[in-house]
């Protein structure tokens, strides 16, 4: 076994993985412990050294699996976000790059690219993208109308929440989010008492309509994703039982060739 094959063992050890992952959620104590001045003023030297250490141990780990997989290592997308992502903690926080040190907590997210469950869902979320994208326009062209519809409508009554088109617009996502809606709507219905009405039927659009069609093209991309990942693992048995049938009738070939060629032998010479 080469050099190259022991590394990428090493790498791809279950028990390495977990170390890693210990590490990481180390790290994200440490940092969590930078925040707290009494903590910093005690134990900042020791804070410190422990980051330096983790953040040794993460490129000691990308440099591990450089060497092993060489260029197979930038075609996992997943290796290219831990490289950014322990990058930026390598990039010196001084000067102009000082505000990249609040960037070390990224290194958290490693825990996306290890744990396998967190994976599934991240590229659920991501296969969801495009129908996210679709419904969220749809959300925004409902916000739209309704804030014309409010300005025109409460302009005059409450100028604080829907004076301007813009008031609006930040007035009705607000009431999208279910904060304070029944005081806004209280103040306006004591002069229109029918403008329950609109608040009622721009809820139930925006919120219970369209917020939980997201939800549903997430759920989607993640059943399609688990029909994928379960056609894909039915292919490898598949493709493994065709090689052990395949490996069977060689075997058997090979019997009946011997059998065939000890029937010759003990067959008498006819001479």
């Amino acid at each position: 076994m080469t050099t190259r094959e022991r590394v990428r063992r090493l790498v791809d050890d279950r028990r390495f993985q977990n170390f890693i992952i210990a590490v990481i959620v180390f790290n994200a104590i440490t940092l969590a412990l930078e925040t707290s001045q009494s903590m910093l003023a005690a134990f900042g030297g020791v804070l410190h050294t422990l980051d330096y250490l983790a953040l040794t141990i993460f490129v000691v780990e990308l440099l591990a699996k450089l060497y092993a997989y060489r260029g197979d290592f930038l075609r996992d997308s997943w290796n290219i976000f831990d490289v950014v992502v322990v990058g930026i903690a390598l990039v010196p926080a001084t000067g102009p790059f000082a505000v990249l040190r609040a960037l070390r907590i990224l290194r958290v997210l490693r825990l996306v690219s290890l744990v396998p469950s967190m994976r599934k869902v991240v590229a659920g979320l991501l296969a969801a993208v495009p129908g996210m994208a679709s419904i969220a326009a749809l959300l925004g062209l409902v916000v739209f109308v309704a804030a014309v519809m409010a300005t025109k409508l409460f302009g005059a009554i409450a100028p604080d929440d829907f004076g301007s088109l813009g008031a609006s617009l930040f007035t009705l996502f607000q009431v999208m989010t279910g904060e304070a809606w029944p005081d806004i709507a209280k103040a306006i219905m004591e002069q229109q008492p029918l403008a329950w009405i609109f608040f009622v039927i721009y809820i139930l659009v925006s919120s219970f309509a369209v917020l939980n069609l997201f939800i549903a093209v997430i759920v989607s991309a993640m059943e399609d994703q688990l029909r994928d990942e379960i056609r894909e693992e039915e292919d490898k048995q598949a493709a493994a039982q065709d090689a052990a049938n395949q490996a069977i009738l060689a075997e058997l070939r090979a019997l009946r060739t011997e059998i065939a060629q000890l029937r010759q032998q003990r067959e008498p010479d006819p001479r």
